[in-house]
């Protein structure tokens, strides 16, 4: 299954939000859709889960419009959507019965979500008895109990411990495997480079960027090393400006041109005691800047 937005423009008043937004993602795979607060990624997805339409474009699934009655979305916000003073199990088997579920599937799917995520003891609990990563958990289930082909996720390690975001790592690695659309929407580029096979970047609600990530990555200039040493001061000095120190403790060697990688490597390893040598790719953090650190 391909999800494709094509050309969506989208103002509200005289306020132009998105112009000519456009990117696809595919099933078994994760997209990252990464922009600062207020470039338009909340927009983007509302009109992709039918909240309210676009002045012009289009949401389609495998080339076609899509049917909203046939696709299922999963959606967990960053903003806690649920009850507070309510029981938990009421509340998740009310929200899986509004996206079709019998009453009989919904109780199966939630309590079966609520063993996978440990969360069983709680059932019969209100929500705001909870912690915070607690209450992610149970958003988490709203968005998964119905067994949706698209799932949203919107801030999802938000609150959690790191033994909470690895079980949320790995329910994600799972609906991925499963062959579902995942679309990621973080601040923490973390866990977008660890999951995401494309991104797209909103500024100014434009595409800035989009792309395979590996290929944004390898299309930068390849003419810096980035050299790991229990004795750098020795290379500081042979390379002096050309050299400079990471945030790490690494350091960072400036090439003329890519052309001389290799020269430079091999004259690193036969002259010091390197515990690591490599060429500098940019982080994501590092892209996200470049491309969302001013609004155009």
């Amino acid at each position: 299954m391909r999800l494709e937005l094509k050309n969506i423009d989208k103002s509200f008043g005289e306020k132009e939000v998105l112009r000519g937004v456009s990117f696809s993602a595919e099933s078994g795979k994760a997209f990252g859709l990464l922009g600062r607060n207020g470039a338009g990624k909340t927009t983007t997805i509302r009109i992709l889960m039918d909240v309210f339409p676009a002045n012009s474009g289009e949401v389609l699934i495998n080339g076609k419009p899509i049917d909203y009655d046939k696709i299922g979305f999963g959606y967990l916000p960053e903003e806690r959507g649920l009850y507070p003073k309510k029981l938990i199990v009421d509340q998740l088997v009310y929200f899986a019965e509004l996206k079709g579920m019998s009453h009989k599937s919904a109780v199966k799917s939630v309590d079966s979500w609520l063993e996978r995520l440990g969360m069983s003891e709680h059932r019969n609990k209100r929500l705001d008895t909870l912690s915070k990563g607690n209450q992610q958990k149970i958003q988490l289930v709203t968005a998964l109990a119905h067994d949706p082909q698209i799932i949203i996720l919107d801030e999802p390690f938000s609150g959690l411990d790191p033994v909470n975001a690895m079980l949320l790592k790995d329910v994600v690695k799972e609906q991925i495997v499963q062959g579902k659309i995942v679309l990621f929407s973080s601040h923490q580029m973390s866990y977008i480079e660890e999951f995401c096979d494309s991104i797209a970047i909103i500024n100014a609600g434009k595409v800035a960027l989009y792309g395979d990530l590996h290929d944004i990555k390898r299309n930068y200039v390849r003419d810096r090393l980035v050299v790991s040493t229990v004795k750098p001061q020795k290379i500081q000095d042979d390379f002096s400006s050309t050299c400079t120190v990471t945030d790490n403790g690494a350091l960072m060697i400036q090439l003329e041109s890519p052309a001389e990688k290799q020269t430079v490597m091999k004259r690193l390893v036969d002259n010091y005691d390197i515990d690591e040598i490599k060429v500098f790719e940019p982080s994501l953090n590092d892209i996200f800047v470049e491309y969302a650190g001013e609004q155009v």
